[in-house]
C-alpha cells in the first residue's frame, strides 16, 4: 500500500533496466533518502516491472536519484496512465491544466517518443500512436533534432516473451526529465581499466554498491579488503575520499603477475592511484595499507562516513590472515627484525563477518553504512544465517545467483547505536544456523556443487552413448 503524500508530491514514472532487479529497490530508496526524500509507490506497486509510479516531493529531488542511478534509465513527470487508451485519456484529461502549460506554449519545440516494452511495433504504428494524442492542447512545433520538451508514451506488454498479449497491461504518457547513469557502466568498464586483478569487482555492481551506501561527496571511505579498488573507484566518482587495505603485498604495490591476458608482470605504474588518476579523481585518494583485517590498525574512533567491501571467500582468493603456526602473537619486540615475515594463517569466513561487523560498529560514523557481499549455499540459506550486530541495523539484502547451488547476497547495514565494549562479545552468528564455520565449508560447498554437476553431466553423456 503506498503511503501518505502531500499535495505537494507529483507522480513521477521511473523506467528500470531489467537487470540486477533485486538491488534496484535498495538502490532507490537510498538514492531517496539521501535526497530527502521518502519512497512512496502507487499501489498495486510491483518490484520486478520496468515502471515505477512514484510520488516525489519535487522534481529538484527526482532529479538528483537520476544523477546517481545505475539501475534506472529514464524518468518522467507522469501526466496519465491506463490500461486502455480509454484510460490513458481519460487519466491525461483529468491531469491539471495548469501544469501541463509552460511545456505547450507556441512558441516551444517538442517532440513525442514511443516506447514499447516487450513488443516491437512498426514506425507506422509509432506514427499512429502519437496521432492518437491530438486531443493533448499541443500549440509549439515539432523539433525531432533538438526539442526543449520531449514527452513519451510507454506501453508495458508485460514480461513474458513468450505470451505476448495483444494490447499492452498498461500505458502511460509523462513528460521526459532526465536519463540515469547507466552510461557510467560501458565508461568505467573492468575491460578499459589501468589496473585489474581476478577478482576486480563489476562496475555496474560497484556503483550500486556505493548507492547503497549512500556515499556522497567529501566523505571518507574505507574498503578493509580492497584488492585493486574497484569500489574505491566507484566510490571517488561520486566525490568521496578513499582508502583501503588488504593482507596482499603485492596487490597494494601492484607488482607481480598480471591478470589481464598477453600479459605476464604487472607495469610499473600499474595501481589502485593510477586508476583513480584514469578517471581524474586522484585527488580522492587518500592511501592503501598492506595490512591484516583481524588485527586493526585504527584508534578506537568513528572515523568512516562509510565501509564498503567484497571480502575473499577461499574461490578465486584464499581467505587468510597474519599470525604464528601455533597461533601464539609474538611479542613485538622479537618481531621488529627487518627480515621478520608474519606466517600466513586460515582465516575463516565466520571470523571475517564477525570482525568486519565490529570493526564497523566501532568506526563508522552514526548514521554510516556498512554494504558487503556475503557468500551462501543456495540448498542451505535463511535469513537467519545473516550476521548480525547490537549496533547496525539491516538494510537490504540482495541475492546475485551464481550457480545452481550458491549465490552471493548485497547486504547493507546501518549503524544506529555507539559502541561499547560489551557489544564486542555480541553473538553475532549463530554457530548452529552458521555455514562459515570451518575455513574451507563454502568453499568446499561450492566445489562439490561443481563436482556433482559434472557427474550428473558425464552420466547423461554416457547413457546418450548407449
Amino acid at each position: 500500500m503506498a503511503l501518505p503524500c502531500s499535495r505537494a508530491c507529483r507522480k513521477y514514472l521511473l523506467h528500470l533496466a531489467q537487470e540486477n532487479i533485486e538491488f534496484r529497490l535498495p538502490e532507490i530508496k537510498s538514492l531517496l533518502a539521501l535526497n530527502g526524500g521518502q519512497f512512496t509507490p502507487e499501489e498495486n506497486f510491483n518490484e520486478k516491472s520496468p515502471f515505477w509510479v512514484l510520488n516525489i516531493p519535487s522534481e529538484e529531488i527526482a532529479q538528483g536519484i537520476m544523477k546517481r542511478t545505475v539501475c534506472a534509465k529514464s524518468l518522467f513527470e507522469l501526466w496519465g496512465q491506463g490500461r486502455t487508451q480509454e484510460d490513458l485519456q481519460a487519466s491525461l484529461n483529468s491531469y491539471p491544466m495548469e501544469n501541463m502549460v509552460p511545456y505547450l506554449k507556441p512558441d516551444s519545440t517538442y517532440k513525442i517518443n514511443v516506447y514499447t516494452f516487450n513488443k516491437t511495433v512498426t514506425h507506422l504504428d509509432r506514427i499512429k500512436r502519437i496521432d492518437a494524442l491530438e486531443f493533448l492542447p499541443f500549440q509549439g512545433k515539432v523539433n525531432l533534432k533538438n526539442p526543449e520538451n520531449v514527452f513519451c508514451l510507454l506501453e508495458d506488454y508485460g514480461s513474458d516473451p513468450n505470451s505476448i498479449p495483444e494490447q499492452p497491461v498498461h500505458i502511460y504518457f509523462g513528460r521526459w526529465l532526465a536519463d540515469g547513469q547507466r552510461e557510467l557502466i560501458r565508461s568505467y568498464s573492468v575491460k578499459k581499466r589501468h589496473f585489474i586483478g581476478n577478482t576486480s569487482m563489476d562496475a555496474g555492481l560497484s556503483f550500486i554498491m556505493a548507492n547503497h551506501c549512500k556515499v556522497k561527496a567529501n566523505d571518507l571511505v574505507f574498503d578493509p579488503f580492497v584488492g585493486t579498488g574497484s569500489l574505491l573507484v566507484a566510490c571517488s566518482h561520486f566525490g568521496c575520499y578513499v582508502c583501503g587495505t588488504d593482507i596482499d603485498y603485492n596487490t597494494i604495490h601492484g607488482i607481480g603477475k598480471a591478470s589481464r591476458k598477453d600479459q605476464k608482470w604487472r607495469g610499473p605504474d600499474e595501481n589502485i592511484r593510477a586508476n583513480l588518476r584514469q578517471y581524474g579523481a586522484e585527488k580522492s585518494y587518500i592511501d592503501v595499507l598492506v595490512s591484516d583485517a583481524s588485527k586493526t590498525i585504527w584508534r578506537p574512533r568513528e572515523l568512516f562516513d562509510a565501509i564498503i567491501t567484497d571480502p575473499p571467500y577461499g574461490i578465486r582468493e584464499s581467505t587468510r590472515k597474519t599470525g604464528s603456526q601455533k597461533e601464539i602473537i609474538k611479542p613485538a619486540e622479537e618481531c621488529s627484525g627487518e627480515n621478520h615475515v608474519p606466517v600466513s594463517m586460515a582465516y575463516h569466513l565466520s571470523d571475517i563477518f564477525t570482525d568486519l561487523l565490529n570493526f564497523a560498529a566501532k568506526h563508522l560514523v552514526m548514521g554510516g553504512r556498512l554494504v558487503y557481499w556475503l557468500p551462501v549455499y543456495r540448498p542451505e540459506y535463511s535469513e537467519e544465517i545473516i550476521p548480525k550486530h547490537p549496533c547496525l541495523k539491516l538494510i537490504s539484502n540482495c541475492e546475485q545467483t551464481l550457480s545452481s547451488h550458491t549465490a552471493r547476497r548485497l547486504i547493507t547495514m546501518e549503524k544506529l547505536k555507539t559502541f561499547e565494549e560489551k557489544d564486542e562479545l555480541a553473538h553475532l552468528i549463530d554457530s548452529k544456523l552458521s555455514p562459515y564455520q570451518g575455513h574451507n565449508s563454502f568453499r568446499e560447498k561450492y566445489f562439490s556443487g561443481v563436482t556433482k554437476k559434472i557427474a550428473k553431466e558425464e552420466a547423461n553423456n554416457t547413457k546418450n552413448k548407449d
